[in-house]
């Protein structure tokens, strides 16, 4: 039985192609999530007092 390295090459060649895409993929994912991470959070409210006002 014989090895049919263009078969072999072609399945090598998918595999690496598809490697690459996850990798870019991720590297996406992960630049939005640490964008989500660090901007995304809720403000508190922060009320003014005046210097007259005793609740400082």
């Amino acid at each position: 039985m014989e090895i049919n390295w263009v078969i072999v090459g072609i399945v090598v060649f998918c595999m690496i192609i598809l490697i690459v895409f996850l990798i870019r993929k991720n590297q996406k994912e992960k630049k939005k999530y640490t964008h989500f991470l660090n901007n995304d959070y809720k403000k508190a409210n922060e009320e003014e007092s005046d210097l007259n006002d005793d609740t400082y």
